[in-house]
C-alpha cells in the first residue's frame, strides 16, 4: 500500500484537490496529514469538509497542529484567540459562515479526534512539530511541544551529516525512531520549496500558508508531489503573507 505524508494545509482547498489529483490517490493510498488543516487562506472550513469525506474512502490519520487547537477551541466554546485571529483566525471565522450547528459539531468531533502523533509498524513517527523528551513521544511531560516545538528540527539541521545513526554521538531524541515526518516549520525559511531532509527528519511543510506549495511524499520512495503556488490558486488573497 502506498503511503503518503502531507504538510500543512492552511485553508488552501484548492492547493489540497490539486496535490491528490496530481499524485493520483486512489483509495488504496494511506494518507497521513501532519496538521494545520485550517488558517491562512479562505477555504478552512471546506477543507475540513474535504477530508472527513477523504476519510470515508482512504485510510487517513489526521494529526493535530497548533492552529487546529486554536480553531477546535473556538468551535467548542466560541472563543477567539487574539493570537489565532491574526495568525489565519478571522479568515477561518469568516470561512464558517453559513455552516450550521450540526455542521460545525461535526467537524468539532473531527478535531478533537485527531491525535497528537502516529507511531507506523516500520517505526516510524510522524507529528506536527517536535518533541523535547530524550526518551521520546511516549514520555513527553508537556504535550503542547507536539504542536508547538521547533528545536527538534533545528537540532536535526545542525547535525553534521557524517554523523551517522549508530553513533554515539547522534541524539538520542532522534535515535528512537527510523524516520520522523514533521511539519510547523515552513521550508521556505530556509529558501527551499520543496520537502527538506536532516538526519533522519523530513519537514513536509513547503510554505503553503505564505508563498509555498502544499507538498505530499511517498515515504517509501521519497517522489514529491506538490500543488502549485497558494498565492496564485489564491491570486486575490494574502493567505498569511501579512
Amino acid at each position: 500500500m502506498r503511503t503518503l505524508v502531507i504538510g500543512d494545509i492552511h485553508g488552501g482547498l484548492r492547493a489540497l484537490t490539486q496535490l491528490l489529483e496530481r499524485a493520483e490517490v486512489t483509495p488504496n493510498n494511506q494518507l497521513i496529514f501532519l496538521g494545520d488543516y485550517v488558517d491562512g487562506w479562505s477555504q478552512s472550513a471546506q477543507v475540513i469538509e474535504c477530508l472527513i469525506e477523504l476519510s470515508k474512502k482512504n485510510q487517513c490519520v489526521f494529526i493535530k497542529g497548533n492552529h487546529d487547537v486554536w480553531c477546535e477551541h473556538w468551535l467548542a466554546e466560541g472563543s477567539v484567540n487574539d493570537v489565532w485571529y491574526i495568525h489565519g483566525g478571522k479568515e477561518t471565522i469568516e470561512s464558517y459562515k453559513g455552516y450550521s450547528k450540526t455542521q460545525k459539531h461535526a467537524h468539532l468531533n473531527f478535531f478533537e479526534a485527531m491525535p497528537l502523533f502516529h507511531l507506523d509498524d516500520k517505526n516510524r513517527l510522524f507529528i506536527h512539530a517536535g518533541f523535547t523528551s530524550m526518551h521520546g513521544v511516549k514520555k513527553e511531560i508537556q504535550k503542547e511541544v507536539f504542536y508547538y516545538d521547533r528545536t527538534l528540527w533545528e537540532m536535526a539541521l545542525t547535525l553534521d551529516k557524517l554523523i551517522k545513526q549508530d553513533s554515539e554521538l547522534f541524539p538520542n531524541r532522534l535515535k528512537h525512531y527510523k524516520e520522523i515526518y514533521i511539519g510547523h516549520t515552513p521550508t521556505t525559511r530556509y529558501h527551499k520549496y520543496q520537502p527538506m531532509q536532516a538526519a533522519n527528519v523530513w519537514n513536509v511543510d513547503t510554505g503553503a500558508a505564505f508563498t509555498g506549495k502544499l507538498s505530499a511524499i511517498d515515504i517509501n520512495t521519497k517522489e514529491v508531489f506538490q500543488s502549485d503556488s497558494l498565492m496564485h490558486l489564491y491570486p486575490n488573497e494574502m493567505g498569511r503573507n501579512k
